[in-house]
């Protein structure tokens, strides 16, 4: 890792993206949000209210994970940080998506699209 040329704005949009996915599917994944979809009150809530099956919600989620633990390995091998951005970039739009499909508050898809924006950010600073 070259510490001379690194950029401390995309190092922070990358570790900001990956702990918020971390901290969701993996610390607060059985937990009330205000954020959640619909009027879940876990992550399995919100994908019902979603109309989604159960393999779904397991196949997001380990995809965020997959993404987010990307941008982290990414900071010592930049390979990974592209492909992590995209990923997250259309999971987003997606869990944006599901909230306009269940008529939440737009307030309920500020975090979705709050992980998107960063994520493009990632994107241009990173090319």
């Amino acid at each position: 890792m070259d510490f001379e040329n690194i950029d401390y704005i995309q190092l922070a949009a990358q570790l900001i993206v990956a702990v918020t996915l971390l901290n969701v599917w993996l610390l607060r994944f059985n937990k009330s949000t205000q954020w959640r979809g619909g009027n879940a009150s876990s992550m399995k809530e919100e994908f019902k209210a979603y109309g989604l099956p159960n393999f779904m919600m397991y196949l997001v989620g380990g995809l965020k994970v997959l993404f987010g633990l990307g941008l982290i390995v990414g900071i010592a091998y930049p390979v990974t940080i592209n492909i992590s951005a995209i990923g997250i970039v259309v999971l987003m739009l997606g869990a944006i998506g599901m909230h306009i499909k269940v008529k939440d508050a737009p307030k309920k898809s500020f975090p979705a699209f709050t992980m998107l924006v960063i994520s493009l950010l990632i994107l241009v600073l990173n090319n």
